[in-house]
């Protein structure tokens, strides 16, 4: 008898309700691959440290599972192809901005404050070739707006 309640306890607590486990987040440290600047009629406004994300595997990373950046840096997405771009969340921990920049180099949309870990869809508002992803808050710090342009080179 004491057999079979043990085996029914075991059993019993076994078929409880399976945790989901946690996602992990670490701090990937930032890799310097480029210097990308953002100019007004010309004028420079502001200089940036870039990674570069121009392959599927590194597109689909993008900043997921990362906690921090460093300050005046972002991660540049390039596209195969200008065209509409959609980026989510679902795996970001931080909250980010969004510059959509089209093949001739100009912002067409600024998604800011994207919500961390959200499924919904962050869409560029036209065609966009870049996309450059930076903690929240830069685009209202530096003053960013449509029609800014931006120039970059890799190292």
């Amino acid at each position: 008898m004491r057999l079979a309640s043990l085996l029914l306890l075991l059993t019993w607590s076994a078929c409880g309700p399976a945790e989901k486990p946690e996602p992990t987040f670490q701090n990937v440290p930032f890799t310097e691959e480029g210097l990308l600047r953002f100019e007004r009629a010309g004028v420079p406004m502001v200089e940036v440290k870039i990674e570069i994300a121009d392959d599927d595997s590194s597109r689909a990373r993008g900043l997921m599972q990362r906690t921090s950046m460093p300050e005046r840096s972002g991660m540049l997405f390039v596209f195969p192809v200008e065209a509409p771009q959609s980026f989510w969340m679902a795996n970001t921990q931080m909250s980010l901005d969004l510059v959509f920049v089209s093949a001739a180099g100009s912002v067409v949309s600024i998604s800011k404050y994207a919500k961390p870990l959200s499924t919904e869809p962050v869409m560029s508002v036209g065609p966009a070739l870049y996309v450059i992803e930076f903690e929240a808050g830069f685009a209202d710090t530096w003053g960013l707006i449509e029609g800014d342009t931006v120039a970059w080179e890799r190292y």
